[in-house]
C-alpha cells in the first residue's frame, strides 16, 4: 500500500480550504485498511478518514497524521435482496442509483447529502425527515484492534452524531430498504433535489450545513438570517446570501476565515436568541471555536 506525504487536503474538501496531511493513503480492501491502521499505530500517528470532503473543515496548518480515502471494494455498492450493501467510501449518489434501479426505496433522502456511506454513519447524516439510523442494519468498523460489526445502538447514532472517533473507520454498511416502484423513487428524488436547489447554494463551494438545528422554533439558518448575517464576509469566506447556515468560499478563503464567521454567528445567536449553536461540520487538525463570551 502506497503512503504519500504532504498531500494538500484542500484538493479533497468541497469548500477548497485546508493544509497538508502528514501521510495519505487510499486502501481498497479491508485487509489494506487494517494494514494502514497498523502502519499508523506503529508510528503513533493519529488517523482520520475523508469521504467526499463535504462536511469537513481542515485546519490551514493541515493534519499531523494519516488521512485515509477509501477506494476499490471499500467504495463499491451493490444490492443483495432487499438490502443495500456499500463500502464506507461509496458515494451516496451511487448507492441511490443502485437502490432505484433495483426498485428499493428508503434511501431517497440521501440525494440531499453529497457525501459517502461512511461519512453518513460517522455523523448519522440525515435530511428531509429521515437519517442513517432509520435504515442502517449494521456497519463494519475497523480500528487498531481489528474489524467489528456494530448495530445502530452500538454506534450510538443520535441527531447528527455517532459514538465513533478518529481511528475507527467504517469499511462497509448494510441498509434495509423496501420495495417501491422505480418511477415513484425518481419522482421523490426529483422533488427533494428541487427543494434543495431552491433553498441551498448548491453551485457554490461550501462544506454544507454549518450548525445543527437547535431546539428552538427557528432553524439555525432562519436564526442567523434574523441576526442579519446573510452575505457577511470575513477574508475570503462569506455567509451565503441564499441560506445563512452555509459558508461559501468566495475566493481564496482560508479555514481561519470560516472559523471567524462561525464564531461571529454563534456570538450573535447567543446575544439575540440566547441559543448556543453547535457546529455540524467536522473539524480536522488544530481547529476550534473560541468560547462564547470570550
Amino acid at each position: 500500500m502506497k503512503v504519500e506525504e504532504g498531500v494538500a487536503l484542500s484538493r479533497f474538501t468541497t469548500i477548497g480550504t485546508g493544509g497538508p496531511a502528514t501521510a495519505f493513503a487510499r486502501p481498497e480492501t479491508v485487509e489494506a485498511l487494517e494494514e494502514a491502521l497498523a502502519w499508523a499505530r506503529e508510528r503513533q500517528l493519529a488517523v482520520a478518514t475523508i469521504g467526499l470532503g463535504s462536511n469537513l473543515l481542515v485546519a490551514d496548518g493541515g493534519f499531523d497524521g494519516l488521512v485515509l480515502k477509501l477506494g476499490g471494494e471499500l467504495a463499491a455498492a451493490e444490492i443483495e435482496g432487499e438490502r443495500l450493501v456499500a463500502g464506507g467510501g461509496a458515494a451516496n449518489a451511487v448507492c441511490l442509483h443502485r437502490a432505484r434501479a433495483a426498485g428499493l426505496g428508503g434511501f431517497e433522502f440521501a440525494c440531499a447529502i453529497p457525501g459517502t456511506v461512511g461519512g453518513g454513519v460517522w455523523m448519522n447524516a440525515g435530511a428531509y425527515g429521515s437519517d442513517w439510523a432509520a435504515i442502517l442494519e449494521r456497519a463494519l468498523v475497523v480500528d487498531g484492534h481489528g474489524a467489528h460489526w456494530l448495530g445502530p445502538e452500538e454506534l450510538g447514532l443520535t441527531y447528527r452524531r455517532s459514538a465513533l472517533r478518529h481511528g475507527q473507520v467504517v469499511a462497509r454498511a448494510e441498509f434495509r430498504l423496501e420495495p417501491r416502484p422505480e418511477q415513484e423513487i425518481k419522482a421523490k428524488v426529483s422533488e427533494l433535489q428541487a427543494l434543495r436547489k431552491a433553498a441551498q447554494p448548491t453551485n457554490k463551494r461550501t462544506f454544507g450545513s454549518v450548525f445543527k438545528n437547535p431546539e428552538h422554533e427557528l432553524s439555525a439558518g432562519r436564526m442567523l438570517e434574523a441576526c442579519g448575517l446573510r452575505g457577511h464576509q470575513i477574508g475570503g469566506a462569506q455567509i451565503s446570501l441564499r441560506h445563512a447556515n452555509f459558508i461559501e468560499n468566495a475566493g481564496e478563503a482560508r479555514s481561519a476565515d470560516a472559523i471567524a464567521l462561525m464564531a461571529e454567528a454563534r456570538r450573535r445567536a447567543l446575544e439575540q436568541f440566547g441559543v448556543e449553536l453547535e457546529h455540524e461540520v467536522e473539524f480536522l487538525g488544530p481547529l476550534e471555536l473560541p468560547p462564547l463570551g470570550a
